[in-house]
């Protein structure tokens, strides 16, 4: 494939600022736990009840378990701490227990207490055999790809992953749509969350039907989804990939669930949940770190939501804040274990259809991120801040970005519909974008082997000015910090405060006999 003359001498510049900004970070990370780390230890552990409360609404267990002891001012120590303690006192199961402490029947601060060491050992113990168990299904899942064909790979595929969405509201009518767009060609399905549910504090309980614009995103929801794709990949003999939406205030928790039901992506990103659902900087980036250290477990590639800071800021004139974003996201990422090939980082093809050579632009900007990042997934989104009702135009759009797609060897390409802007595709509309995807794939697979980039052009010199930009605001987040840049709008014209936002009062300081094996073990 052609590369852009891009200067490598400033691109380790960015990633060597990006390590510094992520520092401090780190520290608070170290620090910290929150309620939905100490929820999602316990998920782990096997604790996935529910009890119906007053108007029919089932609230998890591992919920009021950890506000309890939140309440109590005791969650310092862990979780993990009270309840294994528990256990060596009750010797009965994990989901034994959590119903009996749920349902106020033992009351774990009440307890005659162990040795810290026989505490710390049981821990260590089922933590060995929880993660022993995503192992397993990640095993299982892989021997799946193997069995039923799947050609994903980081990079360097003939041509990108056709991926679209399903988002009815209703996991079974979901289970249709993805079985019908795995027959029209598909290979990988996202279910479309269901509008703000990243700012509920605790993870809906069963299979749901009445989500809006999207469907919930539940252990129960998962199993389903994977056991439809499993058995439509059976047929077709072609794996069909899972994705899902890990962000928000039980970003850890999705993780562990997404882990446990076989799930391949998982749309996890802290600076997303910041910016567009307010959500407390400090908390989500604790979870964050937590539910990456899962995922990384798993070996699920995790999509970063950079694209979405083109639906609120200039396409043309802030393409800098995607990849300075990119740079930090990818040491977030490997601060928690994970390698490149499972950070499916995000950019997107939202400039203004209008602007003079902007396809010359779309492609500097997607061929200099496949360069950047070459050994990453990348994930590649199609325009929608500029559809309308006029349905030729747009399907003509999202014609032109998956011809950028495969020139510049994008690896998961998110197709566009042409009804975007009117409604939530039918089955109709997946088909059109999956035969436009196909032609354009099969018919210029090899093109970006056939073609070189005229030196110091108008696309290499436009993408070797986003670095320079990206360089330049790097070099200002690095001055102010993390937080604070932030706050000054250095992302997505979005202003955040260190300690406004949701969340932040399930933020707790680890107190120095902190116990959570999980660290160790993942």
């Amino acid at each position: 494939m052609a590369n852009l003359n891009l200067d490598q001498k400033k691109i380790d510049e960015c990633r060597k600022i990006a390590h510094t900004v992520s520092k401090p970070v780190e520290e608070l990370i170290e620090k910290h736990t929150s309620v939905s780390i100490e929820r999602a230890a316990l998920r782990l552990l096997g604790v996935n009840g529910a009890i119906q409360q007053q108007g029919g609404q089932w609230f998890p267990e591992v919920n009021l378990i950890v506000e309890d002891l939140h309440k109590q001012k005791v969650l310092d120590r862990g979780v993990l701490y009270w309840f294994c303690n528990a256990l060596l006192y009750t010797k009965i199961s994990p989901q034994e227990l959590g119903t009996s402490v749920a349902h106020r029947k033992i009351k774990l601060t009440e307890l005659p207490k162990s040795k810290d060491e026989d505490i710390e050992a049981k821990a260590k113990e089922l933590v060995k055999e929880a993660v022993e168990h995503i192992d397993e299904r990640r095993d299982y899942r892989d021997s799946l790809r193997k069995k039923q064909s799947d050609r994903f790979k980081s990079h360097g595929m003939e041509r990108p992953l056709l991926y679209v969405i399903v988002a009815t509201g209703n996991i079974y009518d979901d289970v249709i749509q993805a079985r019908a767009a795995a027959q029209a060609g598909a290979e990988a399905i996202a279910v479309i969350r269901s509008t703000a549910q990243s700012l509920l504090d605790f993870v809906p309980h069963g299979a749901t039907t009445e989500g809006y614009g999207g469907t919930y995103a539940t252990q129960e929801n998962f199993r389903i989804m994977r056991e439809a794709l499993d058995d439509e990949g059976g047929k077709i003999g072609r794996y069909i990939r899972l994705t899902n939406y890990c962000s928000g205030l039980c970003m850890s928790e999705i993780a562990a669930l997404g882990a446990m039901e076989r799930l391949d992506f998982l749309l996890n990103d802290a600076m997303y949940g910041i910016l567009f659902r307010d959500i407390n900087m400090k908390r989500t980036l604790i979870d964050q770190h937590f539910s990456r250290r899962i995922i990384a477990k798993s070996k699920i590639v995790i999509h970063t939501g950079e694209d979405n800071y083109l639906t609120t800021a200039d396409a043309v004139e802030n393409g800098h804040q995607v990849l300075a974003s990119q740079f930090i996201n990818e040491r977030f990422a490997l601060g928690a274990k994970m390698t490149p090939s499972l950070m499916g980082l995000g950019h997107a093809q939202e400039m203004d259809p209008e602007h003079p050579d902007v396809f010359l632009l779309e492609i500097a900007r997607a061929q200099m991120t496949r360069q950047i990042f070459p050994e990453h997934p990348i994930k590649f989104m199609p325009p929608t801040r500029f559809k309308c009702g006029d349905i030729f135009y747009s399907h003509l759009m999202d014609a032109m970005f998956n011809f950028v797609g495969v020139l510049t060897g994008q690896s998961i390409q998110l197709l566009g519909m042409a009804t975007e802007a009117m409604h939530t595709p039918l089955l109709q509309d997946r088909w059109m974008s999956i035969k436009n995807a196909n032609y354009i794939f099969n018919g210029a697979k090899s093109l970006g082997d056939e073609i070189l980039f005229k030196p110091k052009g108008r696309i290499e010199s436009w993408a070797q000015k986003v670095l320079d930009e990206t360089l330049a605001h790097l070099r200002m987040i690095e001055k102010k910090g993390l937080f604070k840049a932030i706050e000054d709008r250095a992302f997505a014209n979005v202003t955040r405060k260190e300690d406004g936002g949701k969340g932040l009062d399930g933020v707790i300081e680890k107190s120095k006999d902190y116990l959570n094996p999980f660290f160790e073990y993942l």
